[in-house]
């Protein structure tokens, strides 16, 4: 049990999951804005042995340092890799912090979006066409730049509707190619698709002066990653470019820049992100709780 447990900063859990920590932590105190400093979150976690932290709230060495009581940290968002994560996982390694983070909950609602804005763009139903008359997703060669778990629904989804689809990964995928999606370089896959999704791990920009220089003609270019895959300034000359370049984003991190907003080609959706939703939210409240009770029974395990 912990004596004090802290939630930094909204991070979605629902009513159950809040009843829940109240149930495992003899304090829970709960913080409905973003901390903006690290003044701030030494304060907020001040005497804590547990904090949950959303994906907003930057917990460096120096916001952490200063609690020597703090044993757990849970993510209540995703975490891909300790590179772009907003918590110093290498500093709470070393004190002995042990660090959860959660996948997979938020990704329907991606996928909804992708083909929402998509499928609008191409019939027309809303103030932006893809054509005088419409079309369908079927043959439109769609480009995925990334293929981590949204990647691949999105892929999946898009494929089931008749599009092409191609990828640029890491690696080649062979389940991916099993199912006719294709491995291609970058530049190839930016040239030759009507549609491009990226999802990529926050911190990681791919697409330069030099990959929006490919990009001619129709094409759509959506972003639903934690932060921008673009440099901002090459997106705008490429938005300002030609009228039938379109952006789709789904948050303000997203764009990267808020200014691209304001072109008439550039769409967002929310707030909330479209990974937001009631399912998505229980999905994450579940995950969160799991974590926190088996690193309990672990802890429990070590004791004993």
């Amino acid at each position: 049990m912990f004596t004090k447990l802290v939630v930094t900063e909204p991070v979605g859990l629902l009513p159950y999951g809040i009843e829940r920590l109240r149930a495992i932590a003899g304090e829970v105190i709960l913080y409905e804005d973003v901390p903006q400093s690290v003044e701030e979150i030494r304060l907020r976690i001040e005497g804590a042995d547990a904090i949950l932290t959303g994906h907003r709230g930057k917990y460096t060495e120096q916001a952490l340092s200063g609690n020597p009581d703090l044993r757990y940290i849970g993510m209540c968002c995703s975490l891909y890799s300790e590179e772009s994560a907003n918590v110093d996982i290498p500093y709470a390694r070393a004190n002995g912090i042990e660090v959860t983070g959660i996948r997979d909950y938020g990704d329907n609602g991606v996928v909804e979006y992708v083909l929402y804005e998509a499928i609008g763009l191409l019939h027309g139903y809303g103030p932006l066409r893809w054509d005088d008359y419409p079309h369908e997703l079927t043959d439109k060669k769609a480009g995925m730049v990334g293929m981590g778990t949204t990647g691949s629904m999105i892929a999946d989804a898009l494929q089931l509707l008749g599009a092409e689809i191609s990828y640029f990964a890491r690696s080649v995928k062979p389940d991916k190619e099993a199912k006719g999606m294709h491995f291609r370089p970058l530049h190839d896959l930016l040239r030759d698709s009507d549609i491009i999704c990226l999802g990529l791990n926050k911190n990681t920009i791919l697409l330069g002066e030099a990959e929006f220089a490919v990009m001619t003609g129709k094409k759509m270019l959506f972003n639903t990653s934690i932060g921008p895959g673009h440099d901002t300034e090459a997106l705008k000359k490429w938005l300002a470019a030609d009228p039938e370049h379109y952006f789709f984003c789904d948050s303000l991190e997203a764009a990267g820049d808020p200014d691209i907003l304001n072109y008439p080609n550039a769409v967002r959706k929310g707030p909330p992100g479209s990974g937001a939703s009631t399912k998505a939210n229980e999905r994450l409240t579940d995950k969160v709780l799991a974590n926190i009770e088996e690193y309990m029974r672990n802890t429990v395990c070590r004791s004993v």
